[in-house]
């Protein structure tokens, strides 16, 4: 066989191979994500998906049969919730969606209360869903900022650029809340809290005023916070 030809051959079955394997590891580069799993993006890692999803690294370390967590590849798709969540807010979600008159419906139903005093006087900045995925609450340096609802402290830091000293409460299997801006932190990562329990004091870092950047997170995706809030 000629040298070109032997080339051609080569690259045939290089991308045999190549899309063979794709379709072992059950993660194809494009096509739909199944309910419950994520695409990894350029940027990603275990610990920011898990931030995002309310997972800890070891928890999807241990769904996506990884070894190591530091090796996944942009385009993989991984586990991020358990199965029965995921169906749940499926069904909820779609039939909300197919109700004819009506709005769709919030999938989870947890109250919450406000994490400020007064924060329903003194919102600055709206949820929009694309250059805010929370409300803006302003205030004075030093207000306390409380659990909207009872939960666990997922992350409790300053390790997520743009948010400053941030809190991230996990409530269920697919809610959580963000706490972002404060001047100061008093929970650790791991503790339970109680709703209205002071977690934080109101601040402005990494941010240009004191305030509070309050978002809700539902299976990963920010949500307006304003229907889950007492009014």
């Amino acid at each position: 066989m000629n040298t070109p030809n032997l080339v051609i051959l080569k690259k045939i079955l290089l991308g045999a191979v190549v899309a063979f394997l794709a379709a072992c590891a059950g993660s194809p580069a494009n096509g739909p994500v199944p309910e419950g799993h994520y695409r990894v993006q350029p940027g990603d890692n275990l610990y920011r998906i898990g931030l995002r999803f309310g997972q800890s690294v070891n928890t999807l370390a241990r769904w996506n049969n990884l070894r190591d967590a530091s090796q996944i590849e942009v385009g993989q798709v991984l586990r991020v919730r358990s199965g029965g969540a995921a169906a749940t807010s499926s069904r909820a979600t779609r039939t909300a969606s197919h109700t004819p008159g009506r709005s769709v419906a919030p999938v989870n139903r947890l109250k919450l209360q406000w994490p400020v005093a007064d924060g329903a006087r003194n919102i600055i900045a709206h949820y929009n869903g694309t250059t805010n995925k929370g409300i803006d609450i302003g205030g004075n340096r030093g207000a306390a900022v409380q659990a909207a609802a009872d939960g666990k402290v997922l992350y409790a830091g300053e390790g997520v650029r743009g948010y400053g000293k941030l809190i991230l409460i996990s409530h269920n299997s697919s809610t959580l809340t963000a706490y972002a801006h404060n001047d100061s932190i008093n929970v650790q990562k791991n503790q339970n809290v109680r709703a209205g329990q002071t977690i934080a004091a109101m601040g402005s870092s990494d941010t240009d005023r004191v305030k509070l950047h309050f978002e809700v997170r539902i299976n990963g995706k920010a949500v307006n916070p304003m229907p889950y809030l007492n009014r």
